[in-house]
């Protein structure tokens, strides 16, 4: 998810202007609604850094996945976003599909021998053939596009609120919803996720913290504290975490942000 910035008519500016005060009163809601106490769940985690590669710094973050040695990215911004493949060790774009002007992209995951990217209010999800990289289809979809995965079966997609919701991914028909939960308490603005090790891994929005959540009951299982990721950046980043990829063979996790000028390889422990 992402602000809207356009300078090309005024009616963008005004938007601009609403997106950023709604920005305002939901980033209140997430600190008064997530802030979860260190008895709440199982398991209080952290990352151990393994490695540093770089990132590019204009990238906005949107989705993030790891097949055949490369990493595959979603950026998102009207009029800037695109599908990315970026070779790890250097960062360098090798490939690249941007979008028509008028959708802003979101989540993305790999299902089968296809890569499937969310939009955030357009109601569509792109589909490449991956092996070729290019588009392939589309599908329509009801509802905000924030993070994208799939468990193996179904698509597993967030859009903001408390809620996972499971998709056919031939046709994004929607299988079933869970809400995710701390003792009962909704996690809202759910974000980016990364399904792994038989759990999903989520990015909440404005947050510096990652929920690992139990698929069948929406329940946190565990909540991995990200926070040593910014002293590891000689500047500030400009924006928020957002970017979890698992690389089985690795038996780790690339994480990076929204705008970031580093991708880190960690373990959670």
């Amino acid at each position: 998810m992402g602000l809207v910035t356009s300078r090309s008519e005024p009616l963008a500016r005004l938007s601009v202007l609403f997106s950023f005060l709604a920005w305002t009163v939901l980033a209140c809601a997430a600190e008064e609604s997530i802030a979860i106490s260190p008895v709440s769940v199982r398991e209080q985690l952290s990352v151990k850094i393994v490695g540093e590669f770089p990132h590019d710094p204009g990238a906005f973050t949107q989705g993030l996945l790891w097949y055949g040695g490369k990493l595959y990215e979603s950026t998102g911004h009207y009029g800037r976003s695109s599908l990315r493949k970026v070779r790890l060790e250097t960062g360098d774009v090798e490939e690249q599909i941007s979008l028509p002007r008028q959708f802003f992209a979101e989540g993305l995951t790999k299902a089968g021998g296809e890569l499937i990217q969310l939009t955030w209010r357009e109601g569509v999800a792109f589909v490449y053939d991956l092996r070729r990289f290019r588009e392939s289809r589309r599908m329509s979809f009801q509802g905000e596009g924030w993070g994208l995965t799939y468990d193996g079966k179904w698509l597993v997609m967030s859009d903001g609120s408390d809620v996972l919701t499971f998709r056919d991914p031939n046709s994004m028909a929607v299988w079933r919803q869970v809400p995710v939960t701390v003792k009962g308490r909704p996690v809202r603005f759910l974000n980016e996720l990364e399904f792994a090790q038989g759990a999903v891994f989520a990015n909440v929005w404005q947050k510096m913290e990652i929920m690992r959540i139990d698929p069948l009951n929406g329940k946190v299982t565990a909540v991995i504290d990200a926070s040593s990721l910014l002293a590891r950046m000689k500047l500030p980043p400009r924006d928020v975490l957002n970017g979890i990829a698992f690389a089985p063979e690795r038996g780790t996790f690339f994480l990076t942000g929204k705008y970031w000028p580093k991708l880190f390889e960690v373990r959670f422990e």
